[in-house]
């Protein structure tokens, strides 16, 4: 008599929660706050100077503005995007998550690509275009004769006079292909280590130095498109060079790239990248997930 299939479990859809929003806006606000936007200037810097190594970057920084110069574009561009897109990618990944698993079968390694995949295109379209563009603008427009002494909100409104709302998100294209690929890698190789760490025992709880170490890893190892990245940043920047073409595209900017600096131009800033991926994704993956089952654990308590 041949043994009883076990059952495959059954996957619950999460019911909508403003608190979940509210927890995603207040970790990214709280990483962009500390870590995050000096990661972000320093790698900024070295994309669009693929000539400056990390010490020249950091020490380019400071000279332009001391301690505070690593805070460049924090406020409000860092602080409107980090506010909006966490709560973004929250939702969407967790949706898509639960339909990659409930409804087409998909393992949770594969359902957190789709979900990061699809969390990273909203964030994009949504909330990042022109706040990405802006923090890009901020760490660049110092090369730029004449734009030194104006405020970021003169510099937005000067954009927006010449080129409109298309002007404001130019390279959003380039930052939609960042954040699919982003959070595609992050979730999806943060929870398929996850799985090798549990090896057999798929319901056992990981410990909180083994989350961490999965949330790292796949941090650390999303950086493969760090070429995107710097064809995002030239794409946005205001440093000039009399052969830069006009009306950049991904391709063309990838032609222009290769040009001037070969292969190696694709990979400038990938160090501080990787540290701000590592610091994003522990409190986006490990943050994010501790947090909400503390609030959960809380309301079944309060029931």
């Amino acid at each position: 008599m041949a043994a009883a299939s076990t059952p495959a479990p059954v996957i619950k859809k999460k019911p909508f929660s403003w608190q979940n929003l509210a927890i995603g806006a207040a970790i990214q606000t709280f990483e962009v706050s500390t870590l995050g936007q000096p990661f972000e200037v320093v790698k900024t810097h070295m994309a669009a100077h693929r000539g400056d190594n990390l010490a020249m970057a950091i020490k380019k920084t400071y000279q332009r503005g001391g301690l505070r110069g690593f805070w460049q574009g924090l406020i409000p561009w860092a602080w409107i995007e980090a506010s909006t897109k966490g709560g973004v990618l929250l939702f969407a990944s967790s949706e898509l998550e639960y339909h990659a698993r409930a409804k087409f079968g998909l393992s949770p390694a594969w359902a957190g690509l789709v979900g990061g995949c699809g969390g990273g295109l909203a964030q994009a379209y949504t909330t990042m275009g022109f706040c990405t563009f802006m923090k890009t603008v901020e760490v660049t427009r110092h090369k730029a004769a004449g734009t030194a002494n104006l405020s970021t909100w003169a510099v937005a409104a000067d954009v927006f006079r010449r080129e409109g709302i298309r002007g404001l998100n130019k390279g959003v294209s380039a930052v939609a292909v960042r954040q699919m690929t982003n959070w595609g890698s992050r979730l999806g190789i943060s929870r398929f280590t996850e799985k090798i760490m549990k090896g057999d025992d798929t319901k056992r709880k990981l410990t909180v130095p083994e989350r961490i170490a999965s949330a790292v890893i796949g941090g650390a190892l999303a950086c493969w498109n760090q070429p995107i990245e710097v064809i995002r940043v030239e794409m946005q920047s205001q440093a000039k060079a009399a052969d830069r073409p006009q009306n950049l595209n991904i391709w063309s900017t990838a032609k222009y790239i290769y040009a001037r600096n070969g292969v190696r131009g694709f990979y400038r800033g990938v160090t501080p990248r990787i540290g701000l991926s590592v610091y994003l994704t522990v409190c986006m993956v490990f943050g994010g997930d501790q947090i909400k089952a503390y609030f959960a654990e809380k309301s079944k308590k309060d029931e």
